[in-house]
């Protein structure tokens, strides 16, 4: 056993070194992110093992994989394991080492995409390969899905998939990332999220307008950048009201917290402030992120030249609503926000995506919690809502169960685990990667054997 274990973990290393050194970045254009790159390498990985390939380019270099194992029944069923190829950028000079070498430093690979989810990709491959090697045929039909362009709305993979070719991607039950990261209760157990819901995502435009003069002559003008500076700090300091959820309300319970810190974490009334005051940055971005609809400045471009004082500025806002909220009531928090200056201010939303979710008294629910007790004995599986968005919502929308799931050893923190997405030094310890592709292989031959 140990052979296997070192086995799996070297050739999910390995495949994971690989992906992360194809760069496959995704800046939001439709030129970025070459996924062609990695969907290339992962067909060249997987031929010869039996599984069924095909792959689909929507748009030059933004290339997706399939591979398949049919089921023996066609009433059983299925399941897709899914995981994105593509990355955010990362800044070098800001990191300890390359953010693209993939190098293994003391029992970690690093890189842009370790945790976000080059790991679970690699680790769905090795797992798929080594099933289809071993002669394993599902009762339902087992899929892998290596997508491109999560990182950008996936207009070039899932969303895509989804609308064309909905036959070839289409499924009873789904797992992408992320969840799986033990946590340790103050009683000393242990539990596991799954993410079995997300928040909706509302992209939105302002323009912002003023009137033109000479950069010399500042006093008394009409600055749209300066107006635009005031829209950006009213929408940071403005926090709707406080929603508990079921799904909240249930991950809370379930990871055991004493009263003090359960019972404002529960309180719509008193969670904004206990988040101001909670020492534990990470609780307190997921607390504050799980119970309010969030508005995030993030990109601001202005003016046309150094003397001109600028009569337009366009501000990106991502915006993340809980369930219930539609693009009327993102307008509307948007405007009370802004208060008098609305005016001046144009609000567009060309991306609205309302959140979606899965129960948890599923068949597949049962399944994990039987296989995640085999590497954390007496672990129990705990509902998460996730305020980032995954492909999981696109496998909703044609019907599909979709939870986000993996294994990851105790060497990784919570408080690491959160800030690595999207965040400098990524990385993930080998342990992890032996886990997850245990996981995947463990979870086939029990939900689908």
């Amino acid at each position: 056993m140990i052979d296997q274990a070192q086995g799996l973990a070297h050739e999910a290393t390995e495949l994971l070194q690989l992906l992360i050194r194809n760069r496959c970045v995704n800046d939001g254009t439709p030129q970025s992110g070459h996924e062609e790159r990695s969907a290339a390498l992962l067909q060249t990985y997987l031929e010869g093992s039996g599984l069924e390939l095909q792959t689909w380019e929507p748009a030059p270099g933004r290339r997706s994989l399939v591979a398949r194992l049919p089921g023996r029944d066609r009433a059983a069923p299925s399941l897709t394991l899914m995981g994105h190829t593509d990355v955010v950028p990362a800044a070098p000079d800001a990191w300890r080492h390359d953010p693209f070498g993939g190098e293994l430093i003391d029992g970690e690979v690093w890189g842009r995409g370790a945790i976000d989810m080059l790991d679970l990709t690699a680790t769905m491959a090795v797992g798929m390969r080594r099933l289809a090697l071993s002669g394993f045929r599902p009762s339902g039909t087992l899929t892998y899905l290596a997508v491109a362009d999560e990182e950008g709305m996936s207009q070039f993979g899932a969303s895509w998939l989804a609308e064309h070719v909905p036959e070839a991607v289409g499924c009873d039950y789904v797992i992408t990332e992320s969840g799986g990261f033990p946590m340790a209760t103050p009683d000393g157990q242990t539990r596991l999220p799954v993410v079995v819901a997300e928040k909706g995502v509302n992209w939105c435009l302002l323009t912002v307008r003023g009137t033109p003069g000479h950069g010399s002559q500042p006093f008394r003008t009409d600055n749209a950048l300066v107006r635009a500076a005031e829209v950006v700090r009213r929408i940071d300091r403005f926090h709707p009201p406080a929603e508990i959820h079921d799904v909240w309300r249930r991950f809370v319970e379930g990871i055991g917290l004493p009263p003090e810190l359960a019972g404002p974490l529960l309180d719509p009334d008193r969670v904004l402030d206990f988040c101001e005051q909670l020492p534990m940055l990470g609780l307190a971005r997921l607390a504050q992120a799980s119970t309010h609809t969030t508005m995030a400045p993030t990109m601001m471009s202005a003016g046309t030249k150094i003397n001109v004082i600028p009569d337009l500025v366009k501000l990106q806002v991502d915006v993340r609503t809980l369930p219930g909220w539609d693009a009327a009531q993102v307008r509307a928090m948007l405007q009370e926000a802004i208060g008098d200056l609305g005016d001046h201010v144009e609000i567009e939303i060309p991306i609205c995506e309302r959140a979606s979710s899965s129960p948890t008294d599923t068949p597949l629910w049962d399944a994990l919690q039987r296989v995640t007790d085999r590497h954390y004995p007496g672990a129990r599986n705990v509902p998460f809502v996730t305020a980032g968005a995954t492909d999981a919502r696109f496998a909703r929308a044609l019907g599909a169960v979709a939870y986000g799931f993996g294994l990851h050893s105790r060497s990784i923190s919570f408080e690491d685990y959160s800030a690595m997405f999207h965040g400098l030094d990524e990385r993930v310890d080998v342990d992890s990667l032996a886990l997850s592709t245990k996981l995947w292989m463990e979870l086939a031959r029990d939900f689908l054997g």
